[in-house]
C-alpha cells in the first residue's frame, strides 16, 4: 500500500510516495526540516488561541484513499484506489479528547490507524474496506461508487464510539489532510477489511430495498404475494379466534360492537398492521356497514395499546402532526417517483395493487378520510406532508434492475437484435454495445457523457419497426417510452431526457437540416438544466434517455463529417415482435454485464465500421450531385488537373446552371472537398484544390 505525499516548494508541487510502514515511521520521527516538530512543540500555545503556526502551508498533505500520478499536463490523475476510508472528528477542546478518540477507534478490528491531527484538536482514523473476494475496484467510476457508500458503512459503524460527533465531508477519491503530529500514532498492519459489494450507482434518494425498511412492521414488509396474504389470513383467524374465546354467548349476526375491541387488542398482539385488521374485519363481517365504528374502535385500543394515552402533554399543533402523520401511513403508501417528478399513492390492504398520480382529486378525498376520522386538518396541512422529507423517494429504474435477479449466463440481448431481419454483419454486436449502453446511463455509469448513439431501422411501411422499438421496454418501465419529440419548444425536448428512458425519433428523414443540428445536440448532452415551472432556480435534471429511430427512406444522413451516431440498418422483412420476451433475464444480462466492467462505448473499430456502412444512407445534396457533373478528381503527380479556390468552384457551378445558389452553400462545398480528401494546400490567397472540369 502506498501513501502519497504532496508538499508546496517554492510554488511548486512536489509529491513523494512510501509505503505504509515507512509512513508511520515518518510520523514517528521526523528526518528533514524539522517543521513538523516544531508545530508538534507549537500546539500547547496555540490552542485556544487565533493563532496559527507560520510553516503550515510547508507541512505535506497526506492522500490516503487514492495514489495519483502526475500527467504531462502537470495535473494529478487517479491510478490506483487504496481500500481505505478517512473519518475525521475535529473541533475537539485538545489534545487529550483527541487522544481519547484514538483509543476508542482502536477498538474496531478494522481501524488500519488512528492519529491525532496537525491542530491537536482533531484525529485522523483510516478504515479498510474491500470487495467480498478480497479485491479492490480498479476503474476510477467504481472506485467512486464504492467508496461513498463505504464512507456511509464507516461512519454509521465508528459514530457510536464517540461522545463527539463526526465530521461529515464529502467522500471523494482525493480526501487528504495535513501531516499528523502524533508522535505515538495507532497502526495495526494486520487489520480486518468490511467486505461491501459494490454499488451500482451513486443514489441521492432511498433504492428500493431501503424503502421497504422503513416500514416498522416485519409484516408490512412483506411482498404482497400469495404466500404473504396467506399467512396473515392464519394471523387473523388465530386472532379472531381468541377474540371470540373471550365473548362466550356472542354468535355471528349479533351487534358486532362487543366484538371489536378484543379483536383490535388481539390483532395488536399478534402484529396485524391497523389497517390490515380493519380491512379484513369488514370482509369477514360483510353484513356491518358501521366503517367509521369500526375504524374508531381500531383506533382508540391501537392507541391505547401503543401507549398513547400515557404520552407526556403536547400542544395542539403537535397533536395534529402526530396524527396526520399516523393516519397517512396507516392508510396509504405513498412515494415520490422522481423521474416522472410526481406524488404517486395506494390504498394500503385495498384491491388496488397499483400505485396511482396523487393528483388533486385524491388530496382532496384523502382530506376527506381524515375529516371522517375525526382530524381537523386543512389541505394545508396535508400538502405540508406529502412535499417534504417524510414521503420516500422511488426510482422506477433502480427498483426494476436491482429487481430482476441472477443473470442465467444465455445472451438474450443480441438475440433480441436477431429478431430485425437485415444484411448488416455487425448489427447484433453494435445494437449490444447499444443496449449495455442504454441499462449503464439508467444505472448512473456515465455522468459525463449521454448515449449519443442511435439505432435508425430502415424499412418499408408495414415491417413493424416501431412495435420492435416499443417492445425494447419492459411493461413495467414502458410509461418511460415516447416516440413524439416535438422540436418546436426546445425546452420541452430537454425535459425529455429526464421524463423518458427510451424516445423513439420515429419517421426520422422527416427532420430537416435545420433540426438536425439541434437532434445531435440532444443525443451528446449528458443532462439537462432545467427551471421547472413557477420555479426560481435553473436545476440540472440527470438524464435518462436513450434513442432509437426508424424510417421509410434510406436517404437519411445529411451530416458531411459521417453518420459515427447512427447505426443505420436496413430491414430486410418483418420483424417478428409477436413472442414472448424474458424482460427479466434481459435486463438480468444487461446488468451483469455492466457490472463486471463489460464496455459499453462504441470503441474507434466501431466507429470506422459505422462510418463505411452508413455511407449508403447518406442523403447527396443537389449541390454535390451538381459538383460531380462538373468536376473530377485529379492527382498531382499526373499533373492533369488545376489548383481552384473554393470562389472558383463556386462560380463555375453557378455558371453551368439557371437556379441561383444560395452563397452559404461555400463552406459547404469547402467541408465537401475536405471530406473527400481532394489535394489542397494553403496559400496568401486562401486555401486552394486540386481538381479537373469535365467538358
Amino acid at each position: 500500500m502506498k501513501i502519497g505525499m504532496i508538499r508546496n516548494e517554492n510554488a511548486t508541487e512536489i509529491c513523494s510516495i512510501c509505503s505504509m510502514e515507512t509512513f508511520i515511521k515518518k510520523v514517528k520521527c521526523e528526518n528533514k526540516k524539522k517543521f513538523i516538530t516544531q508545530l508538534r512543540e507549537s500546539i500547547p500555545t496555540l490552542q485556544g488561541s487565533s493563532a496559527r503556526y507560520i510553516h503550515l502551508g510547508k507541512i505535506p498533505r497526506v492522500y490516503p484513499v487514492s495514489e495519483f500520478r502526475l500527467n504531462t499536463d502537470g495535473g494529478w490523475v487517479f491510478k490506483k484506489y487504496q481500500g481505505i476510508v478517512l473519518v475525521e472528528v475535529n473541533r475537539l477542546s485538545g489534545t487529550a479528547e483527541a487522544e481519547y478518540v484514538k483509543a476508542k477507534a482502536a477498538l474496531l478490528p478494522q481501524t488500519l490507524a488512528a492519529m491525532v491531527g496537525a491542530s491537536g484538536r482533531s484525529t485522523k482514523i483510516w478504515v479498510r474496506f474491500t470487495l467480498p473476494d478480497g479485491t479492490l475496484p480498479e476503474s476510477e467510476e467504481q472506485a467512486a461508487l464504492f467508496h461513498a457508500r463505504a464512507y456511509q458503512v464507516a461512519v454509521q459503524c465508528y459514530q457510536p464510539l464517540f461522545p463527539y460527533s463526526i465530521t461529515m465531508k464529502e467522500p471523494t477519491l482525493d480526501q487528504s489532510f495535513r501531516m499528523t503530529t502524533d508522535a505515538s500514532p495507532y497502526f495495526r498492519p494486520e487489520a480486518a477489511a468490511f467486505c461491501l459489494e459494490q454499488p451500482a450507482a451513486m443514489t441521492d434518494g432511498t433504492s428500493f430495498g431501503e424503502r421497504k425498511r422503513t416500514e416498522k412492521n416485519p409484516v408490512d414488509r412483506m411482498e404482497l404475494t400469495y404466500q404473504s396474504y396467506h399467512t396473515l389470513t392464519v394471523m387473523f383467524q388465530a386472532a379472531l379466534g381468541r377474540a371470540l374465546d373471550s365473548l362466550q354467548h356472542w354468535r355471528r349476526g349479533d351487534d358486532l360492537s362487543p366484538l371489536l375491541a378484543p379483536l383490535a387488542e388481539e390483532c395488536f398482539k399478534t402484529g396485524i398492521s391497523e389497517e390490515e385488521a380493519v380491512v379484513r374485519t369488514m370482509r369477514h363481517y360483510a353484513y356491518c356497514k358501521d366503517e367509521m365504528g369500526v375504524r374508531t374502535t381500531f383506533r382508540n385500543v391501537y392507541a391505547e395499546m401503543e401507549g398513547f394515552a400515557g404520552r407526556p402533554a403536547v400542544t395542539r399543533e403537535q397533536d395534529l402532526a402526530i396524527r396526520l402523520e399516523g393516519f397517512l401511513k396507516r392508510r396509504y403508501e405513498i412515494r415520490f417517483n422522481v423521474v416522472t417528478d410526481e406524488l404517486e399513492f395506494r390504498e394500503r390492504y385495498s384491491n388496488r395493487f397499483h400505485f396511482r398520480t396523487l393528483d388533486r382529486r385524491a388530496r382532496n378525498s384523502i382530506a376527506i378520510c381524515a375529516l371522517k376520522e375525526g382530524m381537523q386538518v386543512w389541505d394545508r396541512d396535508i400538502d405540508r406532508f406529502l412535499n417534504s422529507e417524510a414521503v420516500p423517494v422511488y426510482n422506477p429504474i433502480e427498483e426494476y434492475l436491482f429487481s430482476v435477479g441472477e443473470w442465467d449466463g444465455k445472451d438474450r440481448i443480441r438475440e433480441l437484435a436477431d429478431r430485425v431481419v437485415c444484411k448488416n454483419p455487425y448489427w447484433r454486436d453494435l445494437f449490444y454495445r447499444w443496449f449495455l449502453s442504454m441499462v449503464a446511463h439508467w444505472m448512473g455509469r456515465d455522468k459525463q457523457h449521454g448515449n449519443a448513439t442511435t439505432p435508425v431501422l430502415v424499412g418499408p411501411q408495414g415491417y413493424r419497426k416501431s412495435t420492435f422499438c416499443r417492445i425494447i421496454l419492459p411493461p413495467e418501465l414502458r410509461f418511460g417510452y415516447t416516440d413524439s419529440l416535438d422540436f418546436s419548444s426546445k425546452r420541452d425536448a430537454e425535459r425529455y431526457l429526464g421524463r423518458f428512458f427510451l424516445v423513439n425519433l420515429d419517421e426520422f428523414d422527416q427532420f430537416s437540416v435545420n433540426q438536425q443540428g439541434f437532434l445531435k445536440h440532444l443525443l451528446q448532452k449528458p443532462s439537462a438544466s432545467l427551471r421547472k415551472p413557477y420555479g426560481t432556480s435553473i436545476r440540472e435534471v440527470r438524464r435518462y434517455a436513450s434513442f432509437i429511430a426508424t424510417s421509410n427512406h434510406k436517404d437519411l444522413l445529411t451530416d458531411l463529417t459521417g453518420g459515427r451516431r447512427y447505426i443505420c440498418v436496413e430491414v430486410t422483412a418483418p420483424i417478428d415482435t409477436n413472442v414472448t420476451i424474458n424482460y427479466r433475464q434481459l435486463y438480468a444480462q444487461a446488468f451483469h454485464e455492466v457490472m463486471h466492467g463489460e464496455r459499453y462505448w462504441l470503441d474507434d473499430d466501431d466507429e470506422v465500421l459505422l462510418k463505411e456502412s452508413n455511407e449508403e444512407f447518406r442523403a447527396v445534396s443537389p449541390i454535390e450531385q451538381l459538383f460531380l457533373n462538373r468536376f473530377g478528381f485529379a492527382t498531382v503527380e499526373k499533373d492533369d488537373g488545376e489548383w481552384m479556390m473554393v470562389m472558383e468552384v463556386f462560380n463555375h457551378l453557378q455558371a453551368g446552371t439557371r437556379e441561383k445558389l444560395p452563397i452559404g452553400k461555400m463552406s459547404y462545398l469547402g467541408k465537401m472537398l475536405r471530406k473527400w480528401n481532394v489535394p489542397n494546400k494553403r496559400t496568401e490567397k486562401g486555401s486552394l484544390y486540386y481538381l479537373k472540369r469535365i467538358r
